[in-house]
């Protein structure tokens, strides 16, 4: 695929992300459900990794970095959602 498609296709995923994160963080203020600060939290690290994708290009031994920052995003899912299903548990 073209460079430049790709760097638009990661803009236009790593905007996406930041305004999902936006909509969660809104949600959370409004509910103080800290299943929505996860989400909106892990929306942000996505937004990111997206972000760092498109600017630098890293390769070799950078690119595991920005993909550190994914697997952050996806450990504060399962940890909000374990959290949320212990809270309605009780």
């Amino acid at each position: 695929m073209n460079h430049d498609v790709t760097v638009f296709l990661q803009g236009i995923g790593s905007t996406a992300a930041y305004v999902s994160s936006l909509f969660f963080f809104r949600f959370w203020r409004d509910s103080r459900d800290p299943l929505f600060g996860f989400f909106g939290a892990a929306f942000c690290l996505f937004g990111l990794s997206w972000t760092l994708l498109a600017l630098f290009a890293p390769t070799g031994d950078t690119r595991p970095y920005v993909y550190g920052l994914r697997l952050v995003a996806f450990a504060l899912i399962i940890a909000g959602t374990i959290s949320a299903n212990r809270r309605r548990a009780r």
